[in-house]
């Protein structure tokens, strides 16, 4: 796995022809899909690699409404499946509305290497900042958004970064992937005690060493670089404890990291199938933490 930056911010030359090739080929306001890794030749980690595609979804608001701001949104699952609709490309309309791209990630599932998701998210945001300029996009307004699963494979995109390689042949790998801000939704936090026993399964396997339930409890991975987050939970969450939000959001509160948890006396896991006056509440709450950060106005 790629080490954590302690220091701050942050295929050959890009799927170059053919990447640009499907941008134009893509209808004035239609999402644009493109893989993430070159010829879908995706790593695992070791020095191998798979051949399978790993798509991002690029949703970009109409031009009138864009602010620069992007975020790339990891579906929830369970790190067994992704809902990638209601946790995806309909956060990603949602954010349209409002200014903001959404790009959706299909990242790899587990299936026995706990670095395929990772790998995957990290490449995701390094992709998002080299197309920038392209897609009219602020590369230092990049942010984060996972729900359930999604939400701790978010949450360790934003405590384990680096700057990128510069020795790399790769441009997009010379880019850093960490990101700007974090939104998690109802997130698993935790591998220790309190985990969300299916995800960590997913993810660790049955019988995890030590040192990972400790590398992936990422409220112990908290640095004073981590970017700032929102987060959202409902006290009565019967699959995901709200203590995964309190922990982490007590974590960044003791890096003096900008974080804010809004907690719903009420409410279940996925807020009553993405719907309902816990999921209205949170994306407005959310906004106007977007828009206190200047995340709503235009980049300029």
């Amino acid at each position: 796995m790629q080490t954590r930056s302690k220091s701050g911010f942050t295929i050959t030359v890009v799927i170059l022809f053919a990447t640009l090739a499907s941008w134009a080929a893509a209808p004035a306001g239609e999402p644009l899909r493109l893989s993430l890794w070159p010829e879908d030749q995706a790593p695992l980690g070791d020095g191998q690699f798979e051949k399978v595609e790993v798509p991002i979804t690029v949703h970009l608001p109409e031009p009138g409404k864009a602010t620069g701001a992007s975020v790339l949104i990891c579906p929830g699952g369970g790190y067994g499946g992704r809902v990638v609709e209601g946790e995806g490309h309909g956060i990603a309309r949602w954010l349209n509305t409002h200014g903001i791209a959404g790009v959706v990630l299909e990242y790899r599932l587990p299936q026995g290497n706990y670095q395929r998701p990772v790998l995957d998210a990290q490449r995701a945001i390094r992709t998002i900042r080299s197309h920038a300029a392209e897609w009219k996009l602020d590369p230092r307004r990049i942010g984060i958004m996972g729900f359930s699963a999604g939400g701790h494979l978010a949450s360790t995109i934003g405590t384990h970064f680096d700057t990128g390689n510069e020795k790399s042949a790769d441009a997009i790998e010379r880019l850093s992937c960490r990101p700007d801000f974090m939104v998690l939704v109802y997130p698993v936090i935790t591998m220790g005690e309190k985990t969300h026993s299916g995800t960590r399964n997913n993810l660790l396997g049955p019988s995890p060493a030590p040192k990972l339930i400790e590398l992936f409890s990422n409220e112990n991975q908290v640095t004073d670089q981590t970017p700032p987050a929102f987060l959202t939970h409902a006290r009565t969450d019967a699959v995901v404890p709200v203590a995964h939000s309190r922990m982490f959001y007590e974590a960044l509160k003791a890096h003096r990291i900008p974080a804010e948890l809004l907690e719903f006396p009420e409410g279940n896991h996925g807020y009553n199938g993405y719907q309902g006056k816990e999921w209205d509440a949170w994306q407005k709450r959310c906004l106007e933490w977007l828009n206190e950060r200047g995340l709503l106005k235009p980049s300029h």
